[in-house]
Formats: structure tokens, sequence, C-alpha cells
């Protein structure tokens, strides 16, 4: 078995604990709007899974203007420094899924495996699957402990993240 670094699995483990994140997206006249949605992960394509309506606003933003951010935290502890919070923040594009591709039925299934109370939702016709595919991340571990990823190990911490911490089907 290869040697994973601290930073990596803490990595790893906040991906696999963690469900909600916080969403970027611009609005048509540039302002930036932040969106709570829970998250999913996708092994096969390494990306980011999310279930949004039509009517929302970030819905309407990332189909206008694909470039998004997401924010993804650990929980506060009562009595430990917000500033230590362990976080990364992931920059990406969103695409939208089309409904019975081989990618919604994967982004679907990754999603469900996470959130299985979610599965009338997917019923709806105003509901889509949105993969956000990952190019950057910026982690922050705690105290000096903060380091970017390339593309190539984001991918393999996602692709571990979503085997090991039961949001898919393994690989």
């Amino acid at each position: 078995m290869a040697h994973e670094s601290r930073l990596t699995g803490e990595l790893r483990a906040l991906l696999q604990t963690q469900r909600v994140a916080a969403l970027g997206t611009l609005c048509e006249d540039g302002a930036p709007l932040v969106s709570m949605v829970p998250f999913a992960i996708e092994p096969g394509s390494a990306c980011l899974v999310i279930h949004v309506s039509g009517l929302a606003a970030h819905t309407r933003n990332l189909q206008a203007s694909p470039a998004v951010s997401l924010l993804i935290l650990r929980a506060e502890v009562q009595g430990e420094p917000v500033h230590a919070l362990p976080r990364v923040t992931l920059q990406g594009r969103a695409a939208v899924l089309s409904r019975d591709s081989t990618a919604w039925h994967a982004c679907r299934a990754a999603y469900l495996a996470r959130f299985a109370e979610a599965e009338p939702m997917t019923q709806l016709g105003d509901f889509m699957f949105v993969a956000l595919h990952v190019s950057a991340a910026r982690q922050v571990a705690g105290f000096g402990a903060a380091r970017s990823l390339d593309p190539n190990e984001l991918a393999q911490v996602l692709r571990g993240a979503a085997k090991s911490g039961g949001s898919a089907v393994a690989d």
C-alpha cells in the first residue's frame, strides 16, 4: 500500500464526513452568490455531485456561468479555535447532466448512496443532477498546515473518499 501523507488523509476524512458545502456561483450581474448544497462524490469521474432545483438562483447561475467554487469545512467544536477549522476550497466547472445519460445514472447512484432519503426528489421534473468537475483545491488543515493540490492528486483523493466514505459504490 502506498504511503499517504497526513494532509491527504485529513482531506479524505473531511470529504467523507462532511455532507454539505457552500457553493459559490456568479449572478448575471457578476455579483457572487453562496448557497448550501448537499454533495456526493462520483468515483469514476472524480467529480462532486449536487442535485438542484431549476427554481433555485444558484442553478440558474451555474447554467449561465459554469465556473463554481465550493467550501467544505468541519463543523465548529465548542472550545476549539474556529480559525483552525479543517477546510478545503474547490474550484471547477459545473455541468448539468442529461437525464438518463450514463453520467446521470452514475451521479444519481453516488448521490443516492449518500442521501437515500432524496430518492423521491429525483423524480421531480424541475430537479437536475449537476457534476462539478474540480480542477483546483486549497486545503487548510489547521494553523500552518495549508497546501494547494494538483489536479491528479485531487482526483485520487476524491476517488478514495468516494470508495471508502460510503458516498458511492466502490469501483
